[in-house]
């Protein structure tokens, strides 16, 4: 099985190497556009094979996708953050011109390949390699509700101060600050709701550290996290490699379901050899569909901007 990971950034790198440390699968090529320095992930990482005890074959190859051919799954991390001075539709534009030339490129030599969208803004970069590349819906999936999921699982083990891997939980909603939605009404602790174990001014404590999860780690580490974002998307390339079919919240296009259209936004999903293999309708109360609907209309604020790029 190959996976093929398109920007050798931090986040990349990490995903890479968590693949290769958990033997996800047989092969795995980052690609990117500076000379040497997928290579030298690579290498990197390759050299940690004989002492970490993994099989899995890393290269590294610049702007070379006829080293990706015949790729199971294809992520892409490449683009740029927003910039001091920016604006969204100058981001948006750089983002979908990036994201377009990835798509193309990786098609012609992998046209069966499941796409993984990591690129900021994520949901918005998710519809748009869906017009782009003109693939079935279940073959786009956007990871942001993985990752934010495995925030929130993480704060409700601080504040219970009981194991991360006891903890069920999920966030839905879009892939940022204000729009992602932690359902913390149906977040347990082996089985038995949070709400037992901790007030309702934690669980408002949880929710809110959550939504700045991100925010948080960029304050802290003066750049954008990667540990925890490289190896969700590791965990989602898992479930797909292996039809593991794991319920995990991604962002994927919408045609009716949770009352939307023509809209990438997180959803719980089972996820599996086809990618999306089914979208779970969970029963959102009143305030959660309230929070949806508003997190939607965020989403398709920013997606009007896609206009101008892409027909």
């Amino acid at each position: 099985m190959k996976v093929s990971i398109i920007g050798a950034g931090n986040v990349g790198a990490t995903c890479a190497e968590v693949i290769a440390f958990r033997q996800i699968a047989s092969e795995v090529v980052l690609v990117d556009i500076t000379e040497g320095f997928a290579e030298g992930k690579a290498m990197d990482i390759m050299q940690c094979a004989s002492t970490s005890g993994f099989d899995t074959v890393v290269r590294g190859v610049t702007k070379q996708y006829s080293k990706t051919v015949n790729s199971d799954v294809v992520v892409i991390t490449s683009g740029i953050p927003r910039k001091p001075g920016m604006t969204r539709e100058e981001l948006i534009g750089t983002n979908t011109n990036i994201v377009k030339s990835v798509m193309e490129s990786a098609l012609t030599v992998s046209p069966n390949a499941i796409f993984v969208i990591v690129t900021n803004p994520m949901d918005t970069m998710a519809l748009a390699a869906y017009k782009i590349a003109g693939l079935p819906k279940n073959r786009i999936i956007g990871m942001g509700g993985a990752l934010d999921s495995a925030r929130f699982k993480y704060f409700l083990s601080q504040k219970l101060e009981k194991p991360v891997a006891d903890i069920e939980g999920m966030v839905i909603g879009g892939h940022g600050d204000t729009t992602m939605i932690p359902l913390i009404r149906l977040a347990t602790y082996k089985g038995i709701p949070v709400s037992q174990f901790l007030s309702e001014e934690d669980q408002k404590e949880v929710v809110q550290q959550t939504m700045v999860g991100g925010a948080t780690l960029t304050k802290l580490l003066g750049t954008s996290a990667w540990y925890a974002p490289g190896a969700a998307v590791a965990n989602l390339v898992d479930s797909i490699l292996h039809d593991r079919q794991k319920l995990i919240p991604c962002s994927v296009l919408l045609e009716g379901e949770y009352n939307e259209q023509d809209i990438f936004i997180g959803v719980p999903c089972i996820i599996g050899r086809n990618g999306v293999e089914q979208i779970v309708d969970i029963q959102l109360n009143k305030t959660e569909k309230e929070l949806f609907s508003k997190s939607a209309e965020a989403i398709k604020e920013v997606n009007k901007e896609l206009k101008n790029f892409i027909s």
